[in-house]
C-alpha cells in the first residue's frame, strides 16, 4: 500500500513537472504594410497571449514599412506586454524595412531567418501629397524625430543604437548575417522549430523560456482586421478609384440603374478615407481625373480616338505617379499598372461606348416610329377626320387633301392622339 502511494505521488510530481515544462507559444503572421489594422492585430494577440499565460508571443514579420503612428502604437504595446515578444523576420527572402525595423528592434528577442534583410527606416509622411508636400525643415524634423525614437528603442533593448540611427538618416539596410554580427538582432533561425530550440532556457527580463515540448498556437486576424488590412494596399486603392469612376459613369450613362451609382458612391467614400492616410501624390490623382474626362468627351464627341489615346497616356502616367516617393511599402508594380490601363481602355471602348452608341440609335418603338410610315385609310380622311389602323391600334387621322377609303396615306405628324397624314406617293409600299 505504501509503495502504491509513493508511486502515485511520484507520478503526480512528474506530471506536474511536465505540465510546467511543456508550454504554449502564440504565433501571428504580419505580412504587408504596417497600418491601424496591423497595430490592432498585434495588440489583440498580446492580450490573448497574456490571458492564456503563454511562454511568449512570436510575431513572424515580412513588411516593406508603413505608418509611423501605427508603429509607435506597436512599440508601446511591446513595452507594456507581460509576455515576452519575439519578432521573427521570416521566411527566407522576407524583409523588415522602414517601420519593420522599429518593430524588430523593439521586441524582447529579435530574430531573422537566413537570406532576409532589415533597414531603410527613413520615415515617409502620410496623407495627400505624401513626403513631397513637406519642406526641407519639416523633413529634417521628421527625420530627427524618427532617429531619436529608434535610438531610444535600441538603447532600451541593448542593441546597436549607432546602426539603428544610421538606418533612419541614411536608409542603411543589412542582411540577417550582418545584423547578427553588428548586434542588431539576437539570433538567426532558419525555421520555427529551430527558433523554439534557440529560445529554450533563454532569459528574457524576469522570464526564463522553457521551450521543450512547446506547442505553437496560431492567432489569425479577425474579419475586421483582414478587411482593413486589405484596404491598406495601394493596389486596392487604385481598384477602388476605378470602381468609383466606372460606377458613377455607368449611372450617368444609364440613369435609374441605381446599382452602379451605389457601388461607385461607396468606392468613392473608401477612396477619400484611404487618401487621407496613404501617401497619395496629388499630381497622379489629377492625371487620372483628366484621363476620364478625356474618355467621356471622346465618347460624346468622337475625335477618331485622339482623346481616348491621350486619356490612356494620362491614366498610365497618373498611376505611375500615384504613390511616387512613398517608399517600397506603397509601390505599384509596372505589370499591375499596365493591366489596369488595358482594363480601363476595354471598359470605355466596349461597355461605355456601346451604351452611348445605343442611345444615339433611332427609336425602334413608340409614337416616333410611326412617322413616315404608310398605311391604308379605313374610311375617307379629310380635314374633319377619319381613321387608320397601325400597330394593332385604331388612330384618328386628318389630312389637308381628302383621301378616299382604301388608299394609302403617309403619316407626317402627330398631335396628341391624332395623326396628320397625306396621300402616299405613287408606288409607295404598305408599312403597317
Amino acid at each position: 500500500m505504501k509503495r502504491l502511494i509513493s508511486f502515485l505521488i511520484a507520478l503526480s510530481f512528474f506530471a506536474t513537472a511536465a505540465s510546467l515544462t511543456a508550454s504554449e507559444v502564440s504565433l501571428i503572421e504580419v505580412k504587408g504594410p504596417i497600418g491601424p489594422a496591423t497595430a490592432n492585430y498585434i495588440s489583440r494577440a498580446i492580450g490573448l497571449a497574456e490571458k492564456q499565460g503563454d511562454a511568449c508571443l512570436i510575431i513572424q514579420l515580412d513588411t516593406p514599412g508603413g505608418l509611423l503612428q501605427s508603429t509607435k502604437d506597436i512599440v508601446q504595446d511591446f513595452y507594456a506586454s507581460t509576455v515576452p515578444t519575439v519578432v521573427y523576420v521570416a521566411p527566407q527572402g522576407a524583409y523588415a524595412a522602414s517601420a519593420g525595423t522599429f518593430i524588430t528592434l523593439a521586441a524582447d528577442v529579435a530574430v531573422m531567418a537566413p537570406n532576409t534583410s532589415i533597414g531603410a527606416a527613413h520615415p515617409v509622411e502620410m496623407g495627400p501629397g505624401g513626403a513631397e508636400k513637406l519642406d526641407e525643415v519639416m523633413k529634417q524634423k521628421l527625420e530627427s524625430f524618427a532617429s531619436s525614437e529608434i535610438e531610444a528603442i535600441a538603447h532600451r533593448r541593448g542593441r546597436n543604437a549607432a546602426w539603428a540611427t544610421n538606418s533612419v538618416r541614411e536608409s542603411a539596410s543589412i542582411t540577417a548575417e550582418k545584423a547578427l554580427e553588428l548586434h542588431v538582432i539576437d539570433l538567426i533561425a532558419p525555421t520555427l522549430p529551430d527558433l523554439l530550440e534557440d529560445l529554450n532556457n533563454r532569459v528574457v527580463g524576469q522570464h526564463k523560456l522553457h521551450m521543450e515540448g512547446a506547442t505553437i498556437v496560431r492567432i489569425p486576424m479577425d474579419a475586421g482586421e483582414e478587411l482593413f488590412q486589405l484596404l491598406w494596399r495601394p493596389e486596392v486603392m487604385l481598384i477602388l478609384m476605378l470602381a468609383a469612376i466606372y460606377g458613377l459613369i455607368g449611372e450617368l450613362s444609364a440613369p435609374g440603374a441605381i446599382l452602379p451609382g451605389v457601388v461607385g458612391a461607396i468606392a468613392l467614400l473608401l477612396v477619400l478615407y484611404m487618401s487621407a492616410i496613404l501617401p497619395v501624390n496629388l499630381a497622379g490623382m489629377a492625371l487620372i481625373g483628366l484621363a476620364f474626362v478625356l474618355f467621356i468627351i471622346d465618347l460624346y464627341a468622337p475625335t477618331h480616338g485622339v482623346l481616348t489615346a491621350g486619356g490612356l497616356v494620362a491614366f498610365f502616367l497618373g498611376a505611375l505617379m500615384l504613390f511616387k516617393g512613398a517608399g517600397p511599402a506603397f509601390h505599384l508594380s509596372l505589370t499591375f499598372i499596365v493591366s489596369v490601363t488595358l482594363l480601363t481602355a476595354l471598359f470605355f471602348f466596349l461597355f461605355i461606348g456601346a451604351g452611348l452608341r445605343a442611345q444615339r440609335l433611332p427609336p425602334r418603338a413608340g409614337r416616333d416610329t410611326m412617322l413616315g410610315r404608310t398605311v391604308p385609310a379605313l374610311e375617307r380622311v379629310d380635314s374633319q377626320g377619319g381613321h387608320v389602323f397601325i400597330e394593332g391600334e385604331l388612330w384618328k387621322a386628318v389630312a389637308e387633301a381628302p383621301v378616299e377609303p382604301g388608299h394609302l396615306v403617309q403619316i407626317v405628324g402627330i398631335e396628341g392622339l391624332t395623326l396628320k397624314v397625306k396621300e402616299a406617293p405613287p408606288g409607295a409600299g404598305l408599312q403597317t
